[in-house]
């Protein structure tokens, strides 16, 4: 398996425990837009599904055969992400294309936004911990850090939040070489 699909397995499995927190009553907390100028902000509810959707379509772009999301998306994220998370397994060869891009970066797209998802519903849940791990973050972030640029052609980054301080976590390194504030609400 690649770094890539190691990386989007563990983005996919902290995804799921956040939305495992999510109880009836959050559904209508909004979140920002996970990639801004490209996305708006979004019901958890909505995020939820979204997600599910999403996850629904990984094994097909990884040669295997689309999941099925049903009727009720929040159910079926645990299903649908354990069938991602096979698929990705799977991947040893990065330079195919999925689309216009190759699996490598379809797999960066994915664990990023994973990340960034993960992080929003935490935090708007009320959590002041970042559900990353370091070992996801560190590895998003020197993947991503030294083609920073390409990810913001992308709309995947917005520009970065500096200065980044030298004793930062590699949580906040990588969510502020992102473009994204790791600490939003405590301001």
């Amino acid at each position: 398996m690649i770094r890539e699909a190691e990386l989007f397995v563990i983005s996919e499995q902290v995804l799921v425990e956040v939305i495992g927190r999510v109880r009836p009553g959050d559904g209508a907390t909004v979140l920002p837009p996970l990639f801004p100028g490209h996305d708006r902000p979004t019901p958890i509810t909505e995020a939820i599904a979204r997600h599910a959707r999403d996850d629904a379509a990984v094994p097909e772009a990884l040669g295997g055969t689309a999941g099925e999301v049903g009727d009720d998306p929040a159910a079926a994220v645990g299903r649908l992400a354990e069938a991602a998370c096979a698929a990705a397994r799977t991947v040893t060869d990065g330079e195919t294309k999925v689309g216009d891009v190759t699996v490598r970066d379809h797999l960066v797209r994915l664990a990023v936004a994973r990340s960034f998802l993960a992080h929003d519903i935490a935090m708007h849940l009320g959590s002041r911990a970042c559900p990353l791990t370091e070992e996801q973050a560190r590895g998003l972030w020197e993947i991503t850090e030294p083609e920073a640029q390409y990810w913001r052609d992308q709309g995947i980054f917005a520009e970065p939040l500096t200065p980044v301080p030298a004793d930062v976590s590699w949580r906040d390194r990588f969510l502020m070489s992102a473009g994204r504030d790791p600490h939003a609400l405590d301001h």
